[in-house]
């Protein structure tokens, strides 16, 4: 397990559509697991692979519910409904934020990191970080979506998504 380079945007990888993993084995599992330490270590509580430069359909999310850390491989939004505007933020964009549009509860499934069918169902903060995630797998940030963007001030920048 390491702790992998961020990437920043306007990085073209932000921008690409990520490649469907079709090996589940030791380097999905590696990789998976760098992505957690590098979450962590960033303070954030969601990690694409494409933010470590990987154009790879998988994520990590930890928004400190009972959940724990969630590991996605090819994850896909099955279904949406409700709305909740919100901030966001992104440690591929640091210093900034931005209000969000979102679905407020969705279904979300994919596999985990052994191949096995996975789905959850997520509302607010949980739903919103899915989501943030799942864009990035498709290279879309949340500045194309925001309503508003601003500096994130200090203590804002501490508690921020940092997705």
């Amino acid at each position: 397990m390491s702790i992998r380079f961020i990437v920043k945007h306007p990085d073209e990888v932000l921008r690409d559509t990520a490649k469907e993993v079709t090996k589940f084995n030791a380097n999905l599992h590696k990789l998976l697991d760098d992505m957690a330490d590098t979450m962590y270590d960033a303070d954030g509580v969601g990690l694409a692979a494409p933010q470590i430069g990987i154009s790879k359909r998988v994520i990590v999310v930890e928004v400190g519910d009972d959940n724990g850390l969630i590991e996605l491989v090819n994850p896909e939004i099955v279904s949406k409904d409700g709305e909740q505007l919100g901030p966001e933020g992104c440690l591929s964009i640091p210093g900034l934020q931005g209000d969000v549009r979102r679905a407020n509860h969705i279904v979300i499934k994919g596999f985990d990191r052994d191949g096995k069918p996975v789905q959850y169902e997520a509302t607010e903060f949980l739903s919103r970080a899915f989501q943030h995630e799942v864009d990035h797998l498709n290279g879309v940030l949340y500045i194309d979506l925001a309503e508003s963007i601003y500096e994130a001030r200090k203590e804002e920048v501490q508690e921020q998504d940092g997705e």
